[in-house]
């Protein structure tokens, strides 16, 4: 039993019969006692056997700023549930409410219990035999409600989108192939011609022969052509098309670096690696883990945002010779851990570091160099290279790095994207989007989908909605608590099918294995970042993986971007008859929902926001959103208001979201795309002049297209106060009479 757990109270619950399924009664001296006694009352439904449950360790759960009592109870039963629908499968049988506002609405939970397994990275002190899960499984699956679906939504799912003809029912592993497996057409892309048995006596045994239990044996090219002036010392600068094996290319050659050093525990940290997010952070920890199952005189770990501080805090001080960290964090140990020692730093190795940029870690990036000790190898791995990005090689590279990237040689009409890949964009007229989506989904339930949106609104939106109406998805963003994210991160990894919604969080190096789809219900903000968003499919030599744009019919002008970078999209035909056509029911639920329609009001007024703040404004203008098509996509029959900031002010530089990861500052209106030179921008150069001439004309639209918006939303509510009007004279007619 977990030390700090309180003693098992006595049962105070029951169970009652409800049409639905079942109702849950609990009882309690207090509201408090009451929530526990619930939450009890909730994971004994799910098994029978909770007596033989053990309050082995803890899980956290809270909500805030609920709106009545009623609210507050089912989104912390909703936290408290999520914790066994997604791994490790948390069982638990003491519930304690650690902190309770009676004004705000707003409670903290914590329940002792155990899990069947875990996934790497989560704090679980025990392992519980897989057979107990699948029985407790069993135990609640004829519990379910299960609901049938109508003879015409079945027709509907089974035969709703014309997909492309070579589209791949079975997606190759990611897992890196052998030379002799490949065609010779794709190896010049990705794999190279040399073996990591070439790497014997320049590389430790302990290594070779930790990779080759990894299944690694032949190099991709970035890391033929980074390996040996890494082991020379040299600070490299690196870049490479994501998916193409950079993490070992750094890797190899800093664990070496140690142990040929003979690095000791007591020195402290002898390499940090710095990488954007904390899924990323978790991934290069995980493939770290594996390569030090060979050198046990190692130590490693992982400092993060929403994680236990006290805990890393006693680790840095036991010595951590390996650091995998986030700017942020590491930052926060930087300054104020005394017993973090860097003193003896060899190696400092920055991972995407044009995203860690970009999410507004410039100023933490540029304390965290002038902290650690100059004397040092450097590594930094960047997929573009921006002003910004310039600044920071300065600051932590030496005065001639070497430069390294697998593009140097590639042909000039060689594509962004790997050949694995078939993309294609389809035209939706807003008020269709999300028919289209949910037909979409319904279609292809059976494959592993990652869907992004614009905003974490957005995200939780369509997660609540979609869950609601039957189609199981799960969720990531930026807004989510981190344990929520890493169990939901390492649950679809280990998926084989599933879908993913996610905001921008998710698109940057994070290998999720087997990816079928990926889905791009919102706009990507440059071609940059459309490229990585589709990364998360057909990686790895023999990956393949199919990719979706959806574009309003005024949005293809982006087109022409994706084309000056390099990717080609082909249109793909949908069979419009086939959309499942459940507007109505969609606007009835979401007008009889509470939570359904404040959460989709919240997102209807993020992707308006987002879209204004879009960089290519000349293409994804907001003046041709027509709003009240777009409310419909979110189950509005009239668009809500939403207050834009129109001035003719110069807007003050302060650093926003960005996509639910980080902070940015924000972009010009007219940016360059990437991968675009400046030879192929001069075709557009009587473009840009027009759009520069015609800017000072759009902001004094702009004021006017503020209040089109508002006069859109005074109609929309005045024609729901006509309806109400008219039912109310109906009523007292039909009284009277």
């Amino acid at each position: 039993m977990s030390d700090d757990c309180p003693p098992i109270p006595s049962k105070k619950y029951e169970y009652l019969d409800h049409p639905a399924d079942v109702q849950l009664h609990a009882w309690g001296a207090n509201i408090s006692e009451a929530l526990e006694q619930l939450v009890i009352a909730m994971y004994g439904y799910i098994t029978d056997e909770i007596d033989t449950v053990e309050p082995v360790y803890s899980m956290d759960a809270s909500v805030s700023d609920c709106a009545d009592v009623e609210s507050m109870v089912f989104h912390i039963l909703d936290e408290m549930l999520f914790l066994f629908n997604a791994e490790p499968f948390f069982i638990g049988r003491v519930a304690r409410v650690l902190d309770y506002n009676a004004e705000t609405h707003s409670v903290s939970m914590r329940a002792w219990g155990e899990s069947v397994s875990r996934p790497e990275m989560v704090n679980v002190e025990k392992k519980v035999l897989k057979r107990k899960l699948e029985k407790l499984q069993r135990k609640s699956k004829p519990k379910k409600a299960k609901q049938e679906e109508p003879e015409e939504q079945e027709e509907v799912a089974e035969e709703t989108v014309e997909q492309p003809e070579e589209a791949s029912n079975d997606v190759q592993a990611t897992e890196q192939p052998t030379e002799e497996n490949v065609p010779a057409n794709e190896v010049v892309s990705i794999l190279s011609k040399r073996r990591f048995d070439s790497l014997k006596g320049k590389v430790s045994d302990r290594t070779l022969e930790a990779l080759n239990d990894m299944g690694f044996t032949t190099m991709t090219e970035i890391q033929a052509r980074t390996i040996d002036p890494l082991l020379e010392g040299k600070d490299v600068l690196g870049a490479a098309k994501t998916g193409s094996g950079k993490t070992l290319a750094f890797l190899i050659p800093a664990i070496e670096l140690l142990v040929k050093l003979e690095f000791k525990q007591f020195q402290g940290t002898g390499c940090i690696i710095i990488s954007p997010t904390r899924e990323l952070s978790m991934q290069i920890y995980g493939v770290l883990s594996e390569l030090m199952e060979k050198h046990p005189g190692f130590t490693h770990g992982l400092v993060m945002g929403g994680t236990n501080r006290k805990s890393e805090e006693e680790k840095l001080q036991r010595g951590i010779n390996f650091l995998v960290a986030t700017p942020g964090r590491l930052l926060d140990h930087l300054q104020n851990t005394e017993c973090f020692m860097v003193k003896n730093l060899k190696c400092l190795i920055i991972d995407e570091a044009d995203r860690i940029l970009d999410i507004g870690f410039e100023q933490e990036m540029q304390q965290i160099v002038r902290i650690l000790p100059k004397k040092r190898q450097t590594m930094l791995f960047s997929a573009t290279q921006t002003p910004k990005v310039d600044e920071l090689i300065k600051a932590s590279l030496n005065a001639s790095p070497v430069r390294v990237g697998i593009e140097d040689n590639v042909d000039p009409d060689h594509q962004a994207t790997v050949s694995g890949l078939q993309q294609g964009y389809v035209v939706c007229p807003s008020e269709k989007r999300f028919l289209l989506l949910f037909t979409f989904l319904k279609k292809n339930r059976g494959k592993k989908i990652m869907v992004f949106f614009s905003s974490c609104h957005s995200v939780r939106f369509h997660h609540e909605l979609l869950n609601y109406i039957d189609l199981p998805v799960q969720s990531i963003h930026g807004k989510q608590k981190q344990q929520k994210r890493t169990c939901t991160f390492f649950s679809f990894c280990k998926a084989t099918q599933g879908i993913l919604l996610c905001t921008d969080v998710a698109a940057r190096g994070l290998d999720i294995p087997e990816v079928d789809w990926i889905v791009q219900f919102d706009p990507p903000d440059e071609p940059r970042e459309y490229i990585h968003r589709v990364g998360r499919t057909a990686r790895g030599e023999s990956g393949k993986g199919q990719a979706l744009l959806i574009l309003r019919p005024e949005e293809l002008g982006f087109l022409r971007y994706l084309k000056q970078a390099k990717v080609a999209l082909n249109e793909f035909e949908f069979t419009w008859n086939k959309i499942a056509n459940i507007q109505p029911q969609l606007e009835k639920l979401i007008n009889q929902n509470y939570y359904l329609h404040t959460s989709s009001k919240e997102a209807y007024k993020s992707y308006i926001r987002a879209y204004d703040s879009h960089s290519l404004k000349h293409i994804f203008d907001i003046n041709t959103l027509d709003l009240v098509s777009v409310a419909k996509s979110f189950g509005f029959d009239a668009p809500p208001y939403v207050d834009l900031p129109v001035s003719g002010k110069k807007k003050v530089e302060v650093r926003s979201k960005l996509s639910g990861a980080g902070y940015r500052k924000p972009q010009k209106s007219m940016s360059k795309p990437a991968g675009v030179s400046s030879e192929s921008q001069s075709s557009t150069s009587a473009e840009i002049e027009a759009e520069d001439l015609a800017r000072e004309l759009k902001k004094l639209k702009e004021e006017e297209a503020a209040l089109d918006t508002f006069l859109v939303f005074l109609r929309g509510r005045k024609r729901q106060l006509l309806l109400e009007q008219e039912q109310i004279h109906r009523i007292s007619e039909q009284q009277h009479g």
